[in-house]
């Protein structure tokens, strides 16, 4: 049976509403960036994409963005995984490759996030949504920062993905929060070798006290303990380690808010 005016009429308004609600839904991430650009839609003008009551990539793909924006993610992290198995050359796969992505973020599996967004990147590197997702590679190191005393390896990596993003792509809708995230991530270091540092006058260990002292104030002179390490290592060098309990030294232990560093020059704060 061919096709009937209403149905040609009724397909393209079904297409022009997915476009819309997508750009709204991306408009976000994005910058309003083109959907064309994004995720091709609109060069395809076939008749068999969208046919009524079929299930078609862009209805599933519709399906998939009500279950995210009304935050359940692990259903519709589902439609979005079955959306690309059965249709992983439709423009709406790519959409579904990045919400995917979020949906595990969202739901904090931060690790299965970031190999989603890496794979995203490595296999659609001009991509206009290439911004949002190196931000939100930063992120999923920046949520799994732990304890000060503990594994580092979060910090460092989301200090090394968040200065990528901002010599990459100096400005954009996330170069404020990148920067102020990025010094956060950075103070968490600077406490972290002061922690240590303070271990070490415990242990009446000094001259690695001052190594680590030394170290910090080399590599985060920005650093909100940078005072008390230069206070600390001046006073080991001199001869005169404090008497007072070792504890009284010791930085906050949590992750610094990194909204705290969201109005620092440079930072773009209000643009």
């Amino acid at each position: 049976m061919g096709f009937t005016t209403h149905d040609i009429a009724k397909n393209n308004r079904s297409r022009l509403l997915f476009i819309a609600l997508l750009a709204l839904v991306l408009g976000l991430q994005t910058g309003c960036a083109s959907m064309k650009n994004l995720f091709g839609f609109g060069n395809d003008t076939s008749s068999s994409t969208l046919t009524g009551g079929m299930e078609t990539p862009e209805n599933l793909a519709m399906e998939g963005l009500d279950l995210y924006n009304h935050g359940r993610y692990k259903k519709a992290l589902e439609v979005f995984e079955d959306l690309k198995s059965r249709f992983p050359f439709s423009p709406a796969s790519l959409l579904a490759e990045l919400k995917s992505a979020d949906c595990n973020y969202n739901l904090g599996n931060y690790h299965e996030a970031l190999l989603y967004y890496q794979e995203f990147e490595a296999q659609h590197p001009t991509n206009e949504a290439i911004p949002y997702v190196l931000f939100q590679i930063g992120m999923c190191h920046y949520r799994r920062i732990d304890g000060v005393d503990r594994d580092t390896s979060g910090a460092v990596n989301a200090v090394g993905a968040f200065s990528r993003l901002l010599r990459a792509f100096p400005d954009t809708p996330y170069t404020v929060e990148a920067r102020a995230r990025l010094q956060a991530a950075r103070n968490f270091l600077a406490n972290h070798e002061f922690y240590v540092a303070s271990f070490y006058v415990r242990t009446k260990s000094y001259d690695e006290a001052e190594s680590r002292l030394e170290y910090l104030l080399k590599h985060y002179p920005d650093a909100t303990v940078a005072p008390q390490a230069q206070t600390l290592l001046a006073n080991l060098k001199s001869g005169n380690p404090p008497e007072r309990s070792w504890t009284s030294w010791l930085p906050s232990l949590s992750l610094p808010d990194w909204k705290a560093f969201s109005f620092l020059p440079g930072s773009r704060a209000g643009n």
